[in-house]
């Protein structure tokens, strides 16, 4: 029995078929991927939420908490584990995620991943894996709020794509690697509160992205590059709390969107540029509990609006500046212990301040 040709809508639809199932082939999930999600897992214990539990199964690209993949190759892109989330797995349970146990050089073997993020689980120790550097997609770092030790790897530098490495809030030692200048799309820089030493790496301003640099609360010595004012993109700047010496360039007063430098707590010397203080876009200055001295440089006016202004615990002398009186705003004002003298400017600007922001002056010219 002859069977009829098939209607030319059905015809259509085979050929459809046809042509998408030569095109488009299903992607399954890479074993070899699979068995390096599990050693990073076995590495790691998160005991209260169970979030690492729910990887089980073949599929790793389905409904593995934190765990995202390319939908055309089904190979992992993203690490994503934070333990202070608003995700419902952490309001229903009414608390932050506390995991220990180590990061596994396992992770190197996922070499589409562009995002890992283990980041405040506060109890993960071990190094940062050296083979890391491999992941020629990151584009993304973020190991925040945990206790790993060692050093930044120092060919981190390799990381070209990399966007964010936040290393802030661990016991990272040893000192900056010189290769991080060679991180030309890095965005933001956080290596705050860790012992990180040695000096800040000189031509850091190879770094033309970069909006934030935080590197404060650390064991930094040397001086501060003046290189630094070449990131024309640098919004804020903290260095404070560390042992920084020198003189504070006055290039950093010619950035044009810097608007918060912290340099406060360490032993910078010399004179306040003046470039500093008459740059109308710095919002927030603290130079405080340092060995600056000479004259505070008296070229406020009416565009200057601090929302923070410390000069306090440093040797300056000479009056305070006559041009405080025409600035737009100062939120807070501190010039306690210093060497200051003279009358305290009023107008507008002071109303709120209170004389403990000029307490312990006691006047050297």
């Amino acid at each position: 029995m002859l069977t009829p040709a098939p209607a030319p809508a059905t015809a259509t639809f085979i050929s459809l078929l046809l042509l998408l199932s030569t095109t488009s082939p299903i992607q399954s999930c890479s074993p070899a991927e699979r068995s390096s999600l599990l050693d990073f897992k076995s590495n790691l214990n998160e005991p209260y939420l169970k979030i690492l539990d729910t990887w089980t199964g073949d599929n790793y690209c389905n409904n593995w908490y934190g765990i995202t993949c390319d939908p055309t190759t089904s190979l992992v892109e993203s690490i994503s584990l934070r333990g202070e989330s608003e995700d419902p797995i952490f309001i229903k349970a009414g608390r932050t995620g506390f995991m220990t146990g180590s990061l596994s050089p396992s992770i190197c073997q996922l070499n589409r991943l562009t995002t890992l993020i283990v980041a405040d689980w506060k109890g993960i120790t071990g190094e940062i894996p050296s083979c890391i550097t491999s992941l020629s997609n990151l584009r993304i770092l973020d190991l925040i709020g945990n206790q790993i030790s060692g050093k930044i790897p120092s060919e981190i530098g390799q990381l070209n794509k990399l966007t964010v490495l936040n290393l802030a809030d661990n016991q990272i030692s040893g000192y900056i690697p010189p290769s991080i200048v060679n991180l030309v799309s890095l965005k933001h820089l956080d290596l705050s509160n860790n012992r990180i030493s040695g000096e800040i790496p000189t031509e850091i301003g190879n770094l033309k992205m970069m909006s934030r640099a935080l590197m404060n609360r650390n064991q930094l010595t040397g001086s501060i590059p003046s290189s630094v004012a070449s990131i024309r993109r640098l919004a804020d700047l903290d260095l404070s709390m560390n042992e920084l010496t020198g003189s504070i360039p006055s290039q950093l007063g010619t950035m044009p969107v810097l608007s918060t430098l912290n340099l406060d707590n360490n032993k910078l010397s010399g004179q306040i540029p003046e470039t500093l203080l008459r740059n109308t876009g710095l919002n927030i200055v603290n130079l405080s509990h340092n060995n600056l001295n000479g004259c505070i440089p008296d070229v406020f006016g009416p565009k200057s609006y601090f929302t923070g202004l410390d000069l306090s615990y440093n040797n300056l002398k000479g009056s305070i500046p006559k041009s405080l009186s025409s600035v737009r705003y100062i939120g807070h004002m501190d010039m306690s212990h210093n060497h200051l003298c003279g009358s305290i400017p009023t107008g507008l600007g002071f109303d709120h301040l209170e004389a403990s922001s000029f307490l312990n002056n006691d006047c050297r010219m």
